[in-house]
This record gives C-alpha cells, structure tokens and sequence, in this order.
C-alpha cells in the first residue's frame, strides 16, 4: 500500500469551534471534507444515474463489498474493468467491507477467528469471508478507499462481547493490512467498542499502527440514542493526535447527525437514509421532513425546499409530487431521492463556508433555528 496516491491536507480550522475542513486526495480526484457520501449499494444509486450524481455535485459515493461479492460477483466487475468503469463514475469510491451486512442480513452466521462463515441472504449458499477475501474482493472492485473486515456489535450488547468483538477486528486489522498491497487503493482501520470509552480508546491505540491516510469509526446508529452516539464521538474527539488523514464515521446520515458529527471532529460521513425514506415518499427539507403523500399537500403548489436548487424543486410542486406517489409513478421516488441526497450534499457545502469563515457555530445555530425534526 503506497500512500503516493493518497494525501490529506488540512484547509483551514475554524476559530469559532476548532474544526476543519480539508482536501482528500485520491487516484480519482480530490475530495472537499467535511463530506456526505450517497451510497450505492449494488454499484448504483438507487434511481439516479452517474449524470445525475455529478450535477447534485456529489464528490464520492460508497459501494457495498458484501452485496457485489454476492452479485453480479467482484471477478465479473473486474474482468469490465473495475467498479469505475462498470457503472460509469471516474470520482473516488469507498467500498465498505460486508462486515455489517453479514451481521444485519445473514441469520445464520458462525464468527471465528479465522473470519466470519454466513449464508447469503439471496438464496442461502454458505460462504466465507475472511479478512484476506475481503481484501481480494475490494482489490477486484478497485475501488480507492477500502475497509478492514470487522465485527459490529449491535446497541445493548455486553461489555465482554463488545471486548471480544474489539479485539477480534483488530486482529483481523493486521491480516487485512497485510493482504493490502495495491497501490492505488487507502485501507481504513476501524474503531469499534460500542458505547464503552475504554474499549473505543484500546481500539483506537491498536490501529494507529496501521493508518497511512484514514480512519474509520463503525458500530454507531446501530439502535443506540443519538445522544450516546455523540457521547463517545466527545470521547474520541481530542484523542486523534497523531492519527492521519480524514475521519470516517459510518453509516451515519441525518442532517441533524452530520452537523453533530462535524462538530465532534468527524470529516466523512455516509448513509442509505437519505434515498430510502425518499422511495417512500419522505423528504429531508430545511425546515425538518416533509411526508409529501400527506393530504395536505394535495393543493400545495410550492416546491418541496424554497431553498434547494435540485432538479425538483426547480421544477415540480409539493402537489404533483404527492400525486406521483399516490398514483404509484416511480418518478416520485426518483425526484425526491435527487432532492435529498442534493440536499445534504449542498448542507455539507454550507457548513464548510462556514467552517472556513470562522462561523460555524454560529451555523450550527442558524440551522436548528429552521430545521425542526
């Protein structure tokens, strides 16, 4: 793994509040931190094309290791030239491990040491993921950042699992980390240990020997309260020292959380949120969620976000929405997940400039004003 290819630059640290913003750069451009990721799961955005992501200025997007492994298989996209080319995006790619889909999807699964043995949720072949598989698939995708195989705990679990969990990923660390030799690929370690501080700071120590340009912090909004989850974001804040390139809290996407997060120090961020309450006729707006199939926007002929310069709120009324998914059109669907995602996209825009004008508190401020959950 060579860190040539990679390189993070902080920007500029804000006076009001002490965070940054930054440059991340990467085999397939430079990305402007802090930043909201979309994720596209099985190598599409659900809905939207590459077309469609580049003009809602999306810098990155995230593809899922587990499901591409699954199908269409990680050697049939490398033999189409990588996950790039395959689904048309020449902007960076963060694929993920699989780790938490084969917790979340797999009911039957056995975690050993070796790696964890799950049955796919498709058609309940057996498989096993170890850490070097997972590496192997991700090499196959190409994509530029890629994620050690490690073992999420979900909220409620004990201190004595949370131990074995953390333990077991850092094991699988150091296999993953020797297993990386592409060049043009950044591997991230991460930081796990539930919602015990202790456990959380041993995780974070254990993998600072393998951090070249990247860390990660995984087993959050995992069903714990929001407040827990910035509870041991203001642990790990001033706990980075030493620690390079830009900080990755995962699957982490409500507007509210990526204000929140920012302000504990975190620089990238993504979640499945944004598109799927969308496909399911929710908005993210500045004034907080707006249900369009609610009977009282049958006569609204105002645009979702008077303050959104998305493709739908441009062009089409809160009405003709609800009529969309009223009528079952999937260009409801389609329009509203363009809307979000360029929502929380321009947010992260927004609390850049101020970052960078040294008024971000004063933002953080501003935006709960407005926006009501």
């Amino acid at each position: 793994m060579s860190e040539e290819n990679f390189r993070f630059e902080v920007t500029h640290i804000c006076k009001q509040s002490g965070v940054r913003t930054g440059r991340f750069y990467t085999p397939h451009g430079v990305i402007e931190t802090p930043i909201y990721m979309p994720v596209g799961t099985q190598a599409t955005v659900k809905s939207l094309s590459s077309d469609d992501l580049k003009k809602i200025e999306a810098q990155i997007i995230l593809s899922n290791t587990y499901h591409l492994y699954l199908r269409p298989t990680s050697e049939l996209i490398k033999r189409a030239g990588g996950l790039h080319k395959f689904m048309n995006w020449d902007r960076p790619i963060l694929t993920d491990s699989g780790g938490f889909q084969v917790f979340s999807l797999s009911k039957m699964r056995k975690v050993g040491e070796n790696g964890v043995e799950f049955r796919s949720h498709l058609n309940g072949d057996k498989h096993m993921m170890t850490p070097e598989k997972c590496i192997e698939i991700q090499n196959n995708l190409g994509s530029d950042i890629v994620m050690q195989l490690d073992v999420c705990t979900e909220y409620g679990t004990s201190y004595k699992d949370s131990k074995k969990a953390m333990e077991l990923t850092n094991v699988w660390l150091k296999r993953c980390f020797a297993t990386q030799k592409n060049p043009k690929q950044m591997l991230f370690p991460i930081v796990q240990g539930n919602v015990f501080n202790d456990l959380r700071l041993e995780s974070l120590n254990r993998a600072r020997d393998y951090v070249r340009c990247g860390i990660a912090i995984g087993g959050l909004s995992v069903g714990e309260p929001k407040e827990k989850m910035y509870e041991v974001l203001d642990f790990l804040k001033d706990k980075w020292d030493g620690v390079p390139g830009p900080r990755y809290l995962m699957g982490v996407g409500s507007p509210d959380c990526l204000i929140e997060g920012v302000l504990r120090g975190v620089d990238m961020f993504d979640c499945v949120l944004a598109t799927r309450i969308a496909r399911n006729g929710t908005a993210m707006t500045s004034h907080g969620k707006v249900v369009i199939k609610n009977a009282k926007y049958k006569d609204d002929f105002s645009p979702l976000d008077d303050e959104c310069d998305c493709e739908c709120c441009k062009n089409y009324t809160r009405a003709y929405l609800r009529h969309l998914f009223n009528a079952g059109e999937i260009l409801g669907a389609r329009l509203v997940s363009l809307h979000n995602l360029r929502f929380l996209i321009n947010l992260m825009a927004k609390v850049r400039d101020a970052i960078n004008n040294d008024r971000f508190l004063d933002f953080r401020k501003e935006f709960y004003e407005k926006y009501k959950e």
